[in-house]
C-alpha cells in the first residue's frame, strides 16, 4: 500500500466491472457500455474508438490492432491480429534500387493497410452483446462534439506536429499550430466514418465512398495501394504465446507482435536474484538493460510476419535463455548486441476491460508513431499509420518488405495467468520499450510484492537507441553508477511509456492506471 502522506493514486476497486485506459472520457464511455449491458468486448471497442479522438497522435482507424480475449466462464485466452498488410505493389528490390537502406519513417513506402476496424467489427459480431451501431455512437458523439485536449495530448503533440503534411495537417492542426490544453479537437468526417461502419459494418470502411477516398488519397501521394488491397484486408484468430515466470505465466500476442520478446526477457531474468537488489538500484536496472539488448537482438532476427516466423520455439526455449544470461557481466555494460535497424517510437494505446461475467479483454491500438506516416485522406481525415517503418530492407531476412505481407510490430497486449487462471490483462504502451515494459511489470509484482498501481507508478529504465533512458524518478547517484558501469545513460524528454491492469481478485476487481498518461481506472 502507497504511504498516503505522499501524492500519487490508489488503485481502483469495483465489484461489477472496470475499464482502465489513459484517458478517463474513454474509460467513462466502456463503463456506461457495461452498465448499459454491454460487455468486455463492446466497452473496450468503444472506449478504444473515442481514444482515436481524445488521443489521435496515439491511435485511430487507420491503424491497427492487436487483441487478447478471456471469453466468459472460459480460462482460454484467444488472440485475434488485427494488423494490416503492405499494398501488393511494396517491392524490396525496387526500394534498394532507388538508393534506400531502410523504410522511410513516415514516407508513402510505410503506409500499411489499416486493420483495426476490421477487427473490431469481427470482434463485436462474435463475441460482442451490443450492435455495432451502440458500440459506436460514443465515437461518433465526441468525433462531432469534440474533445478538450488533455495535458499529456497536448505535450506529445507539439512534439508530432512537424510530420503532419498535406490533408494531414488541415485535419490534425489548428491553424498549422498544435492546440493548447483544453483547446477542442473535433474529426467530422471520422464521426461520418463511423456512421457508416455502423450501419454498414467493415464494408463501410472497406468498399465504397470511405475506401475511395483513402486509396485515392495514397495513390496521389505516391502509394502503390489498391481498392483490392484495402477490400482484402481480414483479421485473424492466432494462439497466443506464454511463458512461466515465478509462479505466474505471462500470456503474449504471437508474431507479428513482438510479445514474445518480453517472454524471452523473464526467461533471461530468471537466472538472476532480482528480489535481492534494490528494486529502484543501479544493479536491477543494469541486469535489465543487458537482458533488453539481448532479447531485442533476437527480436531483430526471428520476428515477422506470421508465415514467416520460423524460429520462435527456439526464441522461447529455455535454453536459449540460459545462454543468453551467461552473456551478462553484472558489473559492465555490454556493446549494443545488436545495432536497432527497425523504426522505434513510442506512440500507441491501450485499454483494458473486466467485466461482470469476468470476461476480460487486453486491446492495443496504434497508428505507430506520433500520427503515424503524418499522412491523411483528402475527404474524410483518416490518418495513415507508419507501421511499414516495422520492415527491413535486408535483402532475403524474414521481416523484408514485400507485397502482402504483415511487419513485425511493437504492439502487444498481455495477461497474466497463474495456476490456469487468468489473473489480470494489462499492457504497456511505448513502442520498443513494451516488451521491458512487460517484464518489468512482472518482476514488480512477483520479485518485488508491488500492489498494482505501486508496480505501475515504480519509476522505469530502458536501454534502447537512444541510449539507456533513465527517468527522473531515479537518484541521481543511480545514474552515476549505471553511466560507471559504460551504459550511456540520459534522461528521457517524455516519460516511459504508460501501463494499465485490471487484477481479477475472486468477488473484486482491482483497475491501476499509469499517472504518466492522462487516464485513470473507472469501475461500478
Amino acid at each position: 500500500m502507497r504511504d498516503l502522506h505522499f501524492p500519487g493514486r490508489s488503485a481502483v476497486y469495483a465489484r461489477n466491472g472496470i475499464c482502465a485506459t489513459s484517458h478517463p472520457l474513454a474509460a467513462q464511455v466502456a463503463v456506461a457500455m457495461l452498465k448499459s449491458g454491454g460487455n468486455a468486448v463492446d466497452a473496450a471497442i468503444a472506449g478504444a474508438l473515442v481514444l482515436g479522438i481524445a488521443e489521435p497522435q496515439m491511435t485511430g482507424i487507420g491503424g491497427d490492432c492487436f487483441v487478447l480475449v478471456k471469453p466468459a466462464g472460459s480460462e482460454d485466452v484467444i488472440a485475434l491480429n488485427g494488423s494490416g498488410r503492405a499494398p501488393m505493389g511494396l517491392n524490396a528490390a525496387d526500394l534498394r534500387a532507388s538508393g534506400l537502406s531502410a523504410i522511410p519513417i513516415q514516407g508513402i513506402e510505410a503506409v500499411t493497410l489499416p486493420g483495426a476496424v476490421d477487427a473490431f467489427c469481427r470482434l463485436n459480431t462474435d463475441y460482442g452483446m451490443k450492435s455495432m451501431a451502440e458500440v459506436l455512437a460514443p465515437a461518433i458523439h465526441y468525433a462531432e462534439e469534440g474533445v478538450p485536449v488533455a495535458p499529456r495530448v497536448a505535450f506529445d503533440w507539439v512534439d508530432d506536429l512537424p510530420c503532419l503534411k498535406g490533408a494531414a495537417r488541415d485535419f490534425y492542426s489548428f491553424g498549422g499550430k498544435a492546440p493548447a490544453v483544453g483547446q477542442v479537437f473535433r474529426a467530422p468526417g471520422q464521426a461520418e466514418v463511423l456512421r457508416r461502419v455502423s450501419k454498414e459494418g467493415r464494408a463501410g470502411f472497406y468498399e465504397g465512398e470511405v475506401a475511395e477516398d483513402m486509396i485515392a488519397s495514397l495513390r496521389a501521394l505516391g502509394g502503390t495501394h489498391t481498392l483490392d488491397d484495402l477490400s482484402a484486408s481480414a483479421c485473424n484468430y492466432t494462439t497466443p504465446v506464454s511463458g512461466p515466470y515465478k509462479g505466474v505465466e505471462l500470456v503474449e500476442h504471437p508474431p507479428n507482435g513482438q510479445g514474445a520478446t518480453a517472454i524471452l526477457m523473464l526467461n533471461i531474468l530468471r537466472h538472476f536474484d532480482l528480489g535481492a537488489v534494490d528494486p529502484f538500484g543501479s544493479q536491477r536496472a543494469h541486469i535489465e538493460a543487458e537482458a533488453t539488448k539481448l532479447a531485442y537482438d533476437a527480436r531483430n532476427r526471428f520476428i515477422a510476419d506470421p508465415d514467416l516466423t520460423t524460429r520462435l520455439a527456439h526464441m522461447l526455449s529455455p535454453e536459449t535463455a540460459a545462454k543468453l544470461a551467461a552473456l551478462i557481466d553484472p558489473k559492465r555494460a555490454m556493446p549494443a548486441a545488436a545495432p536497432l535497424t527497425e523504426a522505434v517510437h513510442r506512440d500507441t494505446i491501450y485499454i483494458t476491460v473486466v467485466d461482470r461475467d469476468r470476461m476480460a479483454v487486453s486491446l492495443i491500438y496504434s497508428v505507430f508513431w506520433g500520427f503515424g506516416s503524418g499522412l491523411a485522406s483528402s475527404k474524410f481525415g483518416i490518418n495513415f499509420q507508419n507501421r511499414g517503418a516495422g520492415f527491413t530492407l535486408a535483402e532475403g531476412h524474414p521481416n523484408e518488405a514485400g507485397g502482402g505481407k504483415r511487419p513485425m510490430h511493437t504492439i502487444i497486449p498481455g495477461m497474466i495467468r497463474q495456476n490456469g487462471k487468468v489473473l489480470m490483462p494489462f499492457g504497456v504502451m511505448g513502442g520498443a520499450y513494451q516488451p521491458c515494459g512487460h517484464a518489468r511489470f512482472v518482476t514488480n509484482l512477483t520479485d518485488y510484492g508491488m500492489d498494482l498501481q505501486e508496480a505501475i507508478d515504480a519509476p522505469r529504465s530502458f536501454s534502447g537507441p537512444e541510449g539507456m533512458e533513465v527517468e527522473r524518478g531515479y537518484s541521481d547517484q543511480v545514474r552515476a553508477e549505471l553511466a560507471a558501469m559504460g551504459h550511456p545513460v540520459v534522461v528521457p524528454a517524455a516519460p516511459l511509456g504508460g501501463a494499465q491492469a485490471i487484477r481479477i481478485d475472486g468477488e473484486v476487481l482491482v483497475g491501476a492506471s499509469d499517472p504518466r498518461k492522462d487516464g485513470c481506472a473507472l469501475g461500478y
